[in-house]
């Protein structure tokens, strides 16, 4: 009985630390983008930028801009997809801090606003983390 429940356990284990076959250098998209690029976004549900990106998420985005004094007038999703990124630092890791070492089911965001490109990274909340590094000009 105590073999089993060890063999059990070993099995457990070394399960956990397996890829999966999941490339760790690098997201993968676990979908095909949801908006075209250059898309009109509103906080209105109903828009292809709402059924792109949820609710909540694009809110906090709004957020974020405004709080950076970016205007929120005219804010277009360039690119939204679902990501698996290989570590809690969601792709844009800084240096000299410590994150999580697990797949993280999460999203993506660029969005173009006030001449500026920002990168939207989203793990399990949704609350957004701004890849630094904004790219001048759009489409």
């Amino acid at each position: 009985m105590r073999r089993a429940a060890a063999a059990a356990v070993l099995v457990v284990l070394l399960s956990g630390c397996s890829s999966g076959g999941i490339p760790m250098n690098s997201p993968t998209p676990a979908a095909p983008p949801p908006a075209s690029p250059g898309t009109p976004a509103s906080a209105s549900p109903g828009s292809s930028a709402g059924n792109a990106v949820p609710a909540a998420r694009w809110t906090a985005i709004l957020a974020d801009l405004e709080n950076r004094g970016v205007p929120t007038d005219d804010v277009q999703v360039v690119s939204a997809r679902s990501v698996t990124w290989n570590s809690g630092a969601l792709g844009c890791a800084q240096p000299g801090k410590m994150y999580t070492q697990a797949l993280v089911e999460g999203m993506q965001v660029v969005v173009s606003a006030g001449g500026k490109q920002y990168d939207y990274r989203f793990g399990h909340s949704d609350s957004p983390k701004l890849c630094k590094g904004t790219k001048p000009g759009a489409k």
